[in-house]
C-alpha cells in the first residue's frame, strides 16, 4: 500500500518535471514548422522569379526585345525588393508571435512550479503536524513512568 503511494507519487513528480519542457518542445515544433514553410514557400516564390527572368533573356532576339527586357528588368527589382521586405515583416511577426507564446510558456510553468511548490510545502507540513501529534498519543506521558518510578523506590 504504502510502495502504491510512493510510486504514484513519484510518477507525478516525474510528470510535473517533464511537462515544461514537453510544453517548450511542442512550441519550438510548431514554430519551426511555420518557419520553414514560410522559407520555402518564399524559396519557391524567389525560384519562379528567376526563372521567368531567365526564360525572358533566351527570348531576346533583336534590339527590341532587349530594350523591352531592360525595362521590364527595372520593375522585376522593385517588385522583388518589395516581396523581400513583405517577407521579412512576416518573419519578424512570426517571430514576435513565437516570442508572445513562450513567454506565456513560461509563465505558465512558473506559476505551476509555485502552485506545486506551495502544495508540497501544504503536504509536508499537515504530515508534520500529523507525525507529532500521533506519536505522543501513543506512548506513556513521562509523569506517570516517573511516578511510578518513585513508588517502586520508596
Amino acid at each position: 500500500m504504502q510502495q502504491d503511494q510512493f510510486f504514484n507519487a513519484f510518477t507525478e513528480q516525474t510528470r510535473n518535471f517533464f511537462e515544461p519542457m514537453r510544453k517548450l518542445n511542442g512550441l519550438m515544433l510548431d514554430n519551426m514548422e511555420k518557419m520553414t514553410q514560410f522559407q520555402l514557400e518564399s524559396m519557391k516564390r524567389y525560384s519562379q522569379m528567376g526563372t521567368e527572368r531567365l526564360r525572358a533573356a533566351s527570348d531576346i532576339k533583336n534590339p527590341d526585345d532587349m530594350r523591352d527586357f531592360a525595362a521590364r528588368q527595372s520593375e522585376l527589382m522593385s517588385e522583388l525588393s518589395q516581396q523581400m521586405m513583405e517577407d521579412a515583416r512576416a518573419m519578424t511577426e512570426l517571430s514576435l508571435a513565437f516570442r508572445d507564446e513562450l513567454q506565456k510558456t513560461f509563465s505558465d510553468v512558473s506559476q505551476q512550479a509555485m502552485d506545486q511548490a506551495n502544495s508540497t510545502a501544504q503536504e509536508a507540513e499537515s504530515a508534520t503536524k500529523a507525525s507529532t501529534s500521533s506519536p505522543s498519543s501513543s506512548k506513556p506521558s513521562s509523569s506517570s513512568n516517573s511516578s511510578r518510578g518513585g513508588k517502586n523506590n520508596s
